[in-house]
């Protein structure tokens, strides 16, 4: 697996070797031992799954207490992928990053804790998979504002965004409660 860095301290994405040929592709999604040589070491607890349709916004999640790091992949579609840091102690504190992941191009998207996630559903329709570090806790959860404008989070859209009743009451940055 190829370690590819972004503009965020501690997230990258990762470029699993594919193996093709004219019956399909095989690819090893997992592994705890790659991974941690890659700087991975958490152990994950629970995977999810979610389906979208274009334009669909999810996002920006994050929680307090059992803070979750995500290993995020697309299996069929194209979704535009974000991480917010919200760790006041890092280089990258209160930058975002956004990433291209699809089922084409295979990667995926490691987003340590202390960050707040969101994504775009680019093509007619996404199947995202991740894998997470914690277990959701519905009283620790908290939202960001997807379109919050001191962070200027540029969604490359293409049409009115669908955006959920709870994302859409996300709070403002400044507002948002932090990590340490």
């Amino acid at each position: 697996m190829d370690k590819v860095s972004t503009s965020l301290d501690g997230v990258f994405v990762l470029e699993p070797r594919v193996f093709g040929d004219p019956r399909g592709f095989f690819l090893e999604s997992y592994n705890e031992r790659e991974l941690a040589q890659l700087g991975i070491q958490q152990r994950f607890v629970q995977d999810n799954h979610s389906y979208s349709m274009r334009n669909v916004v999810r996002g920006l999640h994050y929680q307090i207490q059992h803070a979750q790091g995500k290993l995020v992949r697309v299996v069929l579609g194209e979704i535009l992928d974000v991480a917010v840091d919200l760790r006041k102690s890092s280089s990258s504190y209160g930058k975002w990053s956004a990433v291209s992941l699809s089922g084409e191009n295979k990667r995926m998207l490691w987003i340590p804790a202390g960050f707040a996630h969101g994504f775009r559903v680019v093509s007619e329709s996404a199947h995202v998979l991740y894998k997470a570090t914690d277990y959701y806790e519905p009283a620790s959860e908290r939202t960001l504002a997807w379109n919050d404008p001191e962070l200027k989070i540029d969604w490359q859209l293409t049409g009115e965004p669908v955006i959920s009743s709870k994302d859409q009451q996300g709070v403002a940055f400044r507002d948002a409660e932090k990590f340490d």
